[in-house]
């Protein structure tokens, strides 16, 4: 007799098991922080995380950088600890701490064992409010963002994805790299970082969830009790975005390294932001794209059937302001012009011809399927609540969710590509050999 063989497509996820409005406090303290916090009594462990306006959206040309080199610096010392203080008292909890920037904001994310929850916070406090940016310290940590810039010059991926930002982006604040250029990182001072952290470091803007073992209403009041007095009269809104003027014309650029054995391509044009109705409907697309199985219908004809690249896949990334919609690919050097060939012929036919409601059907339901995997760790949850918060998307958002996806239509995902994914109006960049 057979054995049945298990219904292994995903089932119906109950609403009641994702984050929602019965299981997220959200509040905003008098000073404007808002404090997310949802609890998960199966994990011994808080992971803290969040983000203030503070990124290199501030920065000027000639110091770009500036906002990556102040935040890298907060635990390099504080009024109350010494960096070497800082990381012992971590260490000897078993937790972490860590900060990053990006062009429109800091972030921040930590994690702890229950009861070392209000170590993690006094730390974070201390980070944000009163670093001390010793000379020794920020000398040190100009060489190792030096040393970075000089291993990013010499890599194929990075540099084609700096050029390919330079064209989609021309004229708009999303073109540059956050953490800057070697030339405008040795122009700044500790005078700049301290001015930089004094001006834009605050509460306006500022938002941290809390998620793990513990009672709610414990981590709003821990939360309360490290930032709830933090004032900064000063402390500016994130200015507009401008609007993004489209590619016009397919626009080509090689990047020259030589001595490399791989030659790394993306092709594409701006993508939606996270906040448009077309994001959904793009995100979908792209999963047929370039992204489901063996990396979709770009890996299928550029890597699987023809055998010509290392790698290849489309990716969709999207914030507040425009992202970008490209494909990649990394390839030995003599495959180039053919590799874009494949690539431009198969965005042609994918925005000329669209999708098929199977493969949407089959994208939706990954889609929806990987949800609740993504929900299983507390960083997960974590990172779905700030989500949540930063794109105004509603407590409810992950009830609504399969929905959602399911109420995209194979009409709304070509007419979505049609609308970004120009064959004639693309960036074209190469870097290598």
């Amino acid at each position: 007799m057979k054995t049945p063989m298990p219904n292994l497509l995903p089932s119906k996820t109950h609403p009641s098991s994702l984050p929602g409005p019965d299981d997220i406090q959200r509040t905003v303290l008098p000073n404007g922080i808002t404090v997310l916090a949802r609890s998960n009594f199966n994990s011994p462990s808080v992971v803290v995380s969040g983000y203030l306006n503070a990124g290199s959206i501030f920065d000027s040309d000639e110091k770009l950088g500036l906002a990556d080199f102040t935040t890298t610096a907060l635990m390099r010392g504080t009024e109350k600890y010494t960096f070497e203080q800082i990381y012992d008292r971590l260490e000897s909890a078993g937790a972490s701490l860590g900060f990053f920037a990006g062009t429109m904001r800091v972030g921040f994310t930590g994690r702890c064992l229950v009861e070392d929850l209000p170590l993690v916070l006094e730390l974070l406090s201390q980070a944000l409010r009163h670093p001390v940016f010793p000379k020794k310290e920020v000398e040190k940590l100009r060489a190792q963002l030096l040393t970075a810039l000089a291993i990013r010059a010499q890599s194929t991926g990075d540099m084609a994805a700096l050029a390919f930002e330079e064209i989609v982006y021309a004229g708009h604040p999303y073109r540059r790299p956050d953490d800057g250029y070697p030339e405008t990182v040795r122009a700044i001072t500790r005078h700049d970082i301290v001015a930089f952290h004094k001006k834009h470091f605050g509460p306006r803007g500022f938002t941290i969830c809390v998620v793990g073992g513990v009672e709610t209403g414990t981590a709003l009041e821990l939360v309360e009790q490290s930032l709830g007095d933090w004032q900064n009269p000063r402390q500016p809104d994130l200015p507009p975005l401008p609007d993004l003027r489209p590619l016009t014309s397919i626009q080509r650029k090689h990047v020259p390294l030589p001595q490399k054995a791989q030659t790394d391509i993306v092709v594409g044009a701006a993508g939606p932001s996270r906040l448009s109705e077309d994001y959904l409907p793009a995100s979908l697309g792209n999963s047929i794209l370039g992204q489901f199985g063996m990396m979709g219908r770009i890996g299928n004809v550029v890597r699987e059937q023809s055998g010509l690249a290392y790698y290849a896949y489309s990716s969709l990334s999207a914030g507040h302001g425009p992202g970008t919609w490209q494909v990649s690919a990394g390839v030995n050097p003599a495959n180039v012009d053919k590799v874009i060939a494949l690539i431009h012929a198969e965005l042609k036919h994918f925005v000329e011809n669209g999708v098929s409601p199977e493969e949407l059907t089959d994208s939706q339901s990954h889609f929806i399927g990987r949800l609740p995997l993504s929900l299983e760790s507390n960083s997960g949850v974590a990172g779905a609540l700030l989500n949540i918060e930063r794109y105004h998307l509603g407590l409810d958002y992950y009830h609504r969710y399969e929905s959602l996806v399911r109420a995209v239509t194979p009409e709304q995902v070509t007419e979505t590509a049609r609308k970004y994914l120009h064959p004639e109006r693309l960036a074209i960049v190469t870097c290598g050999e």
